[in-house]
């Protein structure tokens, strides 16, 4: 195993989270030339027409609206509880799964269809085993 560098940039947590070198993060998702669907990560072929080789690639933007969610009480050994689950559909397409934060796990405070931004944080301090730190995002409040 090899250490990682005390100064290296952090990696993506999944493999749709770009990080540019010279830019800041973003999601990464793709469109269908043929009826415009948008999806989260790489793929051939468009679930939604079945159109094979037509996606294209595409930045996803950092606004979205809250389409559900789940208060976790219960997680691994290790994941502090209570967190909020959520699913954002992002304006101009795309739907992503992750963690709203800097809200309290509350369901008079977290409100369906509530707008919601991405940002990009380090990974809760997680490090694999060659000691590599991670850039994950989350999902926050914002105003409308």
């Amino acid at each position: 195993m090899a250490d990682a560098q005390p100064d290296a940039p952090p990696l993506p947590a999944v493999e749709f989270l770009k990080i540019p070198e010279d830019g800041d993060p973003y999601l990464e998702g793709h469109r269908c030339g043929v009826c415009g669907a948008v999806f989260v990560g790489a793929r051939e072929v468009c679930s939604k027409c079945g159109t094979k080789g037509q996606l294209t690639p595409e930045v996803l933007s950092n606004n979205g609206h809250l389409y559900v969610y789940s208060i976790v009480h219960r997680s691994f050994p290790g994941i502090e509880v209570p967190y909020v689950s959520a699913i954002v559909d992002l304006e101009g397409g795309g739907t992503v799964k992750g963690n709203l934060v800097n809200v309290d796990p509350d369901p008079e405070k977290v409100k369906i269809g509530m707008p919601v931004r991405v940002i990009y944080a380090d990974a809760l301090g997680r490090k694999d085993r060659d000691g590599n730190r991670y850039l994950s995002y989350f999902f926050e409040p914002r105003e409308a």
